[in-house]
């Protein structure tokens, strides 16, 4: 028994060293917060870049900070003024699925390749920033999505996939039409004017600017928060 207590105090000591926290109080469940979305929830399937269900994925479902979570919903109510809605891949990714990441990355498991990463060896995806040690997912603050349009039932085109690793992903693509650049541009102005930041590699990805918790990565498992 000592020897128990031992290791769950330098377990705890060392988890709370790293930054992280299993507090899950000031979180939504997007789902309910914003139920006309569409929720796409890739890391609970095996329809992702591991094609495995990921570690710390109990639902199909999207948790935000309470903070991100009102500011998407604004985001999605003026959506509804063009008959669009948002899409969600991905929100809160607790540490333990960012590990499953890293523990893919080092075995030989390709057979996601052609839909994901056909341009690259997954070797190099951690250095080249495809993915990363601690994701800004584990913060609970960032959302992968795309726009969603209601009057004919279909995604909006944006000249590619969720979670492809290559060019093709970056915001300014050259080798877009006209159209899926100018899809991409509204879904960025209006998140943008909603208080979420983008980045240049991957067209999907936002941030709350305001984040709650810009220095936190939490690890409690996706579910329902009950």
């Amino acid at each position: 028994m000592l020897k128990l207590a031992v290791f769950l105090v330098l377990f705890f000591a060392v988890q709370a060293h790293a930054g992280l926290s299993y507090d899950s109080s000031d979180f939504v469940v997007l789902n309910d917060y914003i139920p006309e979305a569409k929720y796409d929830i890739r890391y609970y399937s095996d329809y992702n870049f591991v094609g495995e269900r990921i570690d710390g994925y109990e639902a199909p479902l999207a948790l935000l900070t309470r903070e991100a979570a009102e500011a998407l919903r604004e985001v999605n109510d003026e959506l509804a003024e063009h008959k669009l809605t948002l899409k969600i891949y991905d929100a809160y990714r607790p540490q333990r699925a960012v590990n499953h990441f890293i523990r893919w990355s080092g075995n030989k498991n390709t057979k996601m390749k052609k839909y994901f990463y056909p341009e690259k060896d997954k070797r190099v995806l951690f250095k080249a920033g495809y993915i990363s040690r601690r994701s800004g997912h584990s913060r609970g603050s960032t959302v992968d999505l795309t726009l969603y349009d209601l009057s004919r039932d279909i995604d909006v085109d944006m000249g590619g996939t969720f979670d492809y690793f290559g060019e093709r992903s970056h915001t300014n693509y050259k080798r877009l039409t006209k159209t899926q650049r100018n899809n991409r541009i509204f879904l960025r102005d209006i998140m943008q004017s909603h208080g979420f930041r983008g980045i240049s590699t991957e067209w999907w990805h936002f941030t709350l600017n305001n984040e709650p918790y810009p220095d936190t990565y939490f690890d409690f498992p996706v579910n329902a928060l009950n």
